[in-house]
Formats: structure tokens, C-alpha cells, sequence
């Protein structure tokens, strides 16, 4: 029997009540599961407003232990309901610590434990080292009931590295929640395209499907630029979103053809970890 993960993304604007984005965004799930979605994806930090634009101490108050995030009590409850697998993107509270995170909920609603994002930005419209600590998880890749999911966080999808560590953990697809959108320092820049082809690069590269979801809408001048979309395990975009539609898409994935594909393109085997010191060396050593 062949082996098949249906992947969906969601995409909506965003207000900054709680309540009300947690029933948007199930809403979406449910849906993306009735289109037949094994694995849902929403954006990232979909509680609320991107609150990442300033610096401002009352934001800390949105943090949540992860456990306690009223997203992923919602998600982890219509998880199980609906046998569907959902990564939920939190603010986490953890002691003294805070962090830009996404706990995984399994397809009959456990909990499956946390990823901490590793790289955060620092930047016009995008200060969340003010906000959130490196990551200590290190990278995750997910045993869920629908399959091996790997997931990054925004930032985290512009580096290479973090999508050929979860490749090598064995992941079937590689999921990035992503809040990305104008930049205030330069309103004649414009990201979309590029971000797309970073990730569509990590697809090629490593023979694996990549799925991810941002958000729309003006939040107080920051206007977020969507483009939601999934691609195959050759950067095909196989289901996408434009810069301001709201909705779902879905695509599915035979693993039995991706899993033919990794094998005969050789990436893997020919790797030459012998020659990659110089990804781990410090720059004093780099001549």
C-alpha cells in the first residue's frame, strides 16, 4: 500500500484577541480536514498581533508555559478530534526564559513535547531577540501518526543547515509557520520571492517536500505578504496562496516516489562530512 501524507497550510489575517484568531484558525483546520489533511499547518504566533516590531516590556505578558498556551489547548483538542497532526507556534514562558516555540499535537491529541527556535532574528520590524532566546531543543523531527514532520520556525527556514539536519533525522516533509512580511527600513524591498526560493532550494536539495504558512493583512503598518504554499520533493509549488487570499491549501505527497527519488539522486550517500569543519569552525580559523 503506498505510503501518502496530505499536507495543508493555512493562511488568514490576524487580530489581537486571542480568542478570536483561535477560532479563525480552527475553523481552517477543520476545513483543511475535511479536504482530507493527514498534517495542518497554521502560522506562526497566530495568537496574536506579530507583536515583534518593537520593543515593548507589556508583550511578555503573552507568554505562556507551553502547556498552558490557550493555542495549543484548542489545537491538541481538535487534534484528537479530528485525527489530524498540528504544530502550534506559542510564545513560551519557561521560568526566567522566553522563547519563539511550537509544540507538536499528534493526531490523537498528545502532546509531543516543544522545538525552540534556533536562529532569531535581529532587525527593522523583526527585533525578537528582545523577545525570545536562542533555542536549547536543538533541531526536531517528529514521529507523529502521519509520519516523520520535521518543523523550523520564520528565520529558521533561510539556513540550510537547519533543513539538512532534520533531512538527516529522517524527516518526510519539512514544515515553516512564518510570520514575514514589508520591511520598514526599506519600503522598496521585497522579500516574498526570495523567501520562497530559499526554501524551494532546501526541497531540491534534499529531496523533500516543504510546506509553509504565513500570515496576511496590515497589523498597525507591518503588512504581511502571505504566499503561503506547499512544493514536492523537487521545489515544485504543488498548492499555493497569494499576497492577501485567506483559505487553505492542500496537496498530497506520495512518500514511496520521494523516498525512490532520495535514493537515486545520491545526495545522501555522497556526502563528504569529512570536509564540513568549516561550518562548526570559528572565523579566526577560516584564514
Amino acid at each position: 500500500m503506498a505510503r501518502k501524507i496530505t499536507l495543508a497550510v493555512l493562511q488568514t489575517a490576524l487580530s489581537d484577541d486571542t480568542e478570536t484568531n483561535i477560532q479563525r484558525v480552527s475553523e481552517l483546520v477543520r476545513e483543511a480536514a475535511a479536504r482530507g489533511a493527514d498534517v495542518i499547518l497554521p502560522s506562526e504566533l497566530f495568537e496574536g498581533h506579530y507583536f515583534c516590531t518593537s520593543q515593548e516590556e507589556s508583550n511578555f505578558a503573552r507568554a505562556h508555559a507551553w502547556r498552558d498556551s490557550p493555542a495549543v489547548k484548542a489545537m491538541a483538542r481538535l487534534a484528537g478530534e479530528l485525527g489530524v497532526v498540528i504544530p502550534v507556534s506559542v510564545f513560551e514562558k519557561a521560568g526566567p526564559a522566553y522563547f519563539n516555540s511550537v509544540v507538536m499535537a499528534d493526531a490523537d491529541g498528545s502532546l509531543m513535547g516543544v522545538y525552540r527556535k534556533s536562529h532569531i532574528p535581529d532587525g527593522p520590524g523583526y527585533q525578537e531577540k528582545y523577545y525570545f532566546r536562542p533555542g536549547d531543543t536543538g533541531f526536531k523531527v517528529w514521529k507523529t501518526r502521519k509520519g516523520m514532520i520535521g518543523v523550523g520556525i520564520c528565520w529558521d527556514q533561510w539556513f540550510p543547515e537547519t533543513a539538512r539536519a532534520m533531512a538527516l533525522m529522517g524527516a518526510d516533509v519539512l514544515l515553516y509557520p512564518t510570520a514575514i512580511g514589508t520591511e520598514p527600513h526599506d519600503a522598496s524591498l521585497d522579500t516574498a520571492a526570495r523567501w520562497r526560493r530559499a526554501m524551494l532550494g532546501h526541497a531540491v536539495s534534499n529531496v523533500t517536500p516543504v510546506a509553509a504558512a504565513n500570515r496576511v493583512g496590515n497589523e498597525n503598518g507591518q503588512v504581511f505578504y502571505g504566499t503561503s504554499f506547499i512544493s514536492d520533493h523537487t521545489g515544485e509549488i504543488i498548492g499555493d496562496l497569494d499576497r492577501k487570499q485567506e483559505g487553505v491549501v492542500v496537496a498530497t505527497i506520495d512518500m514511496d516516489e520521494v523516498d525512490r527519488a532520495r535514493a537515486a539522486w545520491g545526495f545522501f550517500r555522497d556526502r563528504r562530512t569529512d570536509l564540513y569543519g568549516a561550518l562548526t569552525a570559528p572565523l579566526s580559523d577560516r584564514g
